[in-house]
């Protein structure tokens, strides 16, 4: 019997990169337990859309606590009747001080450009991790969203945003608590993205006093000589 090999080998490795594809780990989703043990770090100044987004922009303060046990950083902050806890990973922290980086380097080199469309996604999007709710007793609506770093001019003045896009909450009891976020933009002036970042450095995060807290030592590694 005449055996085919090119056939066998097909069948071969379309079941191999098959069974690569299938037992490939989808990379875990950031997410936060809003009961953890938290740490209250500070609060900053941003701006914001005015109410209903009618007018110019609005100066407000944002809380800033961190979550050790997920090593979370939060941004808690009011915008149109509604509370919102902005979540940012460790991956996302990086992502917001390269970021700026680049904006300052852009800004010092007069590269911002005022007819450039989309630039509040110049520098990346990363994901976040969203709760919001419009009262103490009302539902806590929670899910990931994606949050892009860029920058944008108001009334002639540059600002570096972190535009914070919207999220979907799927209720797992009820489709009437099913609910969507609002798109909101935060503009930041250079010396408060700067007073962010400084509560976003990990030496800062590492040098808190963290009690009781379950997120596992970190091991450096180091040459030995």
């Amino acid at each position: 019997m005449k055996i085919n090999y090119l056939l066998i080998t097909a069948v071969v490795l379309s079941v191999w990169f098959g069974a690569c594809v299938t037992n490939k780990e989808k990379p875990e989703e950031f997410t936060v337990d809003s009961n953890s043990p938290k740490i209250e770090i500070g609060e900053i100044e941003a701006q914001f859309d005015r109410l209903f987004s009618i007018g110019g922009l609005r100066k407000a303060n944002i809380a800033v606590s961190y979550f050790p046990n997920e090593d979370a950083v939060c941004l808690q902050y009011k915008s149109d009747f509604i509370t919102y806890y902005q979540f940012w990973s460790s991956r996302g922290r990086d992502a917001f001080l390269t970021a700026l980086e680049k904006y300052n380097e852009d800004y010092a080199e007069r590269n911002l450009d005022r007819k450039e469309r989309r630039t509040k996604q110049k520098y990346d999007i990363v994901q976040g991790y969203l709760i919001w709710q419009l009262h103490t007793y009302a539902v806590k609506a929670k899910a990931n969203m994606n949050v892009e770093l860029g920058y944008v001019f108001y009334s002639r003045a540059p600002y570096f945003t972190v535009n914070q896009r919207e999220a979907e909450f799927i209720s797992p009891t009820s489709r009437s608590d099913n609910r969507d976020s609002q798109i909101i933009t935060i503009f930041f002036t250079r010396a408060q993205a700067e007073e962010l970042a400084a509560l976003f450095a990990r030496d800062f995060l590492d040098s808190l006093s963290v009690p009781n807290s379950n997120r596992p030592t970190q091991v450096i590694d180091r040459d030995e000589y």
